[in-house]
């Protein structure tokens, strides 16, 4: 039996450090993986996961290309209707300058947008996550590892299987374009 994130991390880890400041992070792309995640921000993150979630009245689109990452990178943008799933964790305030460095907010590539998202049946108000400053008008394919990194994570949070199979799909589509 393959063990899953949820299994290795104790329910309410996220939780682990009430003193601490703390901010809610919505994340839909590469820092959906907790991995990649602990590569810009210097330590481990899977114990501030606290799972799959979704953002309402949004959708994907590649309209950024990321000179730093040397590939396109996801974004949201409003859509009603829509809907975008990814990963809330409860990260520690003190992570939060390496988390708009490794966002690029300080080169005007990406902000902070302020949302609602839902995971595990409950509502969470006043998380942040990020929203592209400068769109491209048509998207740019993503690299292979680019697409890689944002499918390990969706996988391993949990998200939806069928909602796994749409954003592999649309990555290809635009590879193939």
């Amino acid at each position: 039996m393959v063990a899953t994130l949820r299994d290795r991390i104790p329910q309410g880890a996220a939780y682990r450090s009430p003193r601490e400041a703390s901010f809610y992070y919505f994340a839909y792309g590469s820092c959906m993986c907790p991995v990649d995640l602990k590569r810009s921000l210097g330590e481990n993150t899977h114990p501030y996961v606290i799972g799959a979630a979704s953002l309402k009245g949004y959708r994907l689109g590649f309209h950024y290309y990321s000179p730093q990452r040397q590939c396109s990178a996801l974004d949201i943008l409003p859509a009603p209707g829509h809907e975008v799933q990814g990963v809330l964790y409860r990260l520690p305030q003190r992570l939060s300058p390496a988390l708009d460095q490794r966002e690029e907010v300080h080169q005007g590539s990406y902000r902070h947008e302020v949302v609602t998202v839902h995971s595990h049946g409950r509502v969470y108000r006043r998380v942040r996550t990020y929203a592209v400053v400068h769109k491209t008008p048509h998207e740019i394919a993503p690299s292979d590892w680019y697409s890689s990194v944002v499918l390990r994570g969706a996988i391993t949070c949990q998200l939806p299987e069928n909602y796994c199979w749409q954003l592999f799909h649309h990555m290809r589509q635009l590879q193939r374009a």
